[in-house]
């Protein structure tokens, strides 16, 4: 049954979806079809609408052909299946990365007009669309979003290939179609109306809808117990025996884990590095604490910087405030000697620490002792041209005793400031987390 155009295919798209009206659900619409559709959808459920700005990364020769995509905020998502059959060499990647990475931050700068993204981290995302033929920028979409931390991800559109719908749901949590006909042909042949949607009609509808979600009134709180009474959100001190150290706090509903970053010498909590990680972890639903481990006039004095036993013990005293107050577990992320103060701490007895990441650390700087008593899976994360430092990591490597890695980012030097290896840092990172949240900081295996 043909639709008349976008707007009825939403509304009609949208009573499919009234189930989903108590979830915490926000809309995205893909551009530029798919937002007079999406607009309908959050109109109904009375949900956020944000654009969702993907780019396909097509393989050189064959441009159709996807080996990842691109999403806001540096995500990344690759398959590394396609690249290895194909051999698309590095540069290669790198190339088309970077051009569609340039196209990516030129849509988002039109469609945002300087507004803030929805947050995605623990949410339902229905993930919406005019229609699936191949349905290959559909699944780029959903796996940008499920790297962006959403709970769930569905896929709604009003008419799509048999073969597309059935692909798609091995990418996400539910797929709604409103017609599956055996012989698609193209997706406008289903509209009685398909007319290109222009940009100017894009941006007028994100910002209608933004105007339509700020004038509808806040959620009552509900929230009681422990979780009530977790350590404020933004900037926060966290007390450390007779100092008390500025901190900056995120704190995600239902984060299951905290990260606590221990940045290096001549860092703070206002390191774009690892501001950037953290952002990374916040949109996969963890929280993360940026503590500055020394006070203004402690940074003063040199020696501060490389005393490894003060730097862990701050550690180990924000890390104990921190569980107290979230009712959470803490795992570690540790940037230079910030990663020696890391494993110190994380060899305390009772630090009960779930798991550490190490970014270009000095792992040496911990004492030997103190690396064959760390009991959380740690992964040390070094750029491939950092020589120095890879050989002192693969030394402090064979003097654990509990699971580990060594991942080295190619053509990455000591900054990670080369395209996308910083972005490589964080995705490697979000994922050391998020598997070993559900395990207790113990265990004696080594990865390779």
């Amino acid at each position: 049954m043909p639709f008349d155009n976008r707007t009825d295919a939403g509304r009609r798209l949208a009573r499919r979806l009234e189930h989903l009206r108590d979830e915490d659900i926000v809309v995205l619409g893909l551009p530029r079809g798919g937002l007079p559709v999406a607009y309908e959808v959050a109109r109904t459920l009375e949900a956020p609408l944000d654009v969702l700005v993907v780019r396909k990364l097509g393989v050189p020769w064959q441009p159709e052909l996807a080996f990842g995509a691109l999403g806001e905020h540096g995500v990344r998502v690759l398959n590394q299946d396609v690249i290895v059959s194909c051999g698309i060499r590095d540069e290669e990647q790198a190339g088309v990365e970077r051009d569609e990475r340039a196209e990516l931050g030129r849509r988002v700068a039109r469609y945002r007009a300087g507004r803030a993204p929805v947050s995605l981290a623990g949410r339902t995302v229905l993930v919406v669309d005019d229609g699936l033929a191949t349905g290959a920028t559909a699944e780029a979409a959903c796996r940008v979003v499920r790297g962006q931390g959403a709970a769930r991800v569905v896929l709604a559109v009003p008419v799509g290939s048999t073969e597309a719908v059935v692909r798609l749901r091995g990418v996400t949590d539910q797929v709604v179609c409103l017609e599956t006909p055996g012989n698609l042909g193209s997706v406008g042949a289903w509209y009685r109306d398909f007319t290109q949607t222009p940009d100017s009609k894009v941006i007028d509808l994100l910002t209608r809808a933004a105007s339509a979600q700020s004038s509808r009134p806040a959620p009552r709180a509900t929230s009681t117990g422990p979780q009530a009474e977790r350590p404020g959100h933004g900037e926060v001190e966290v007390p450390a025996g007779h100092v008390r150290l500025p901190a900056r706090l995120v704190l995600p509903d239902a984060a299951p884990a905290v990260v606590l970053f221990a940045h290096g010498s001549g860092s703070g909590r206002h390191s774009p590095r690892n501001g950037y990680v953290a952002d990374t972890l916040n949109r996969a639903g963890l929280g993360t604490l940026l503590l500055d481990l020394l006070t203004a006039e402690e940074e003063g004095d040199r020696r501060n910087v490389f005393d490894v036993a003060l730097l862990a013990g701050r550690l180990h005293a924000a890390a104990t405030w921190l569980r107290d107050g979230t009712g959470v577990p803490v795992s570690y992320f540790g940037a230079s000697t910030g990663a020696a103060a890391a494993l110190e701490a994380a060899a305390a007895p009772g630090a009960d620490i779930r798991a550490i990441v190490s970014r270009g650390g000095r792992p040496d700087l911990a004492t030997p002792a103190a690396l064959g008593r760390v009991r959380a899976p740690t992964l040390f994360v070094v750029g491939s041209l950092d020589t120095r430092v890879l050989s002192l990591n693969r030394l402090a490597a064979d003097r654990l005793r509990c699971e580990h890695r060594l991942a080295v980012v190619p053509g990455a030097t000591h900054l990670f400031e080369e395209p996308g290896t910083l972005a490589t840092v964080a995705e490697l990172a979000r994922d050391w987390f998020t598997t070993h949240l559900a395990q207790p900081g113990a265990g004696h295996r080594r990865s390779a």
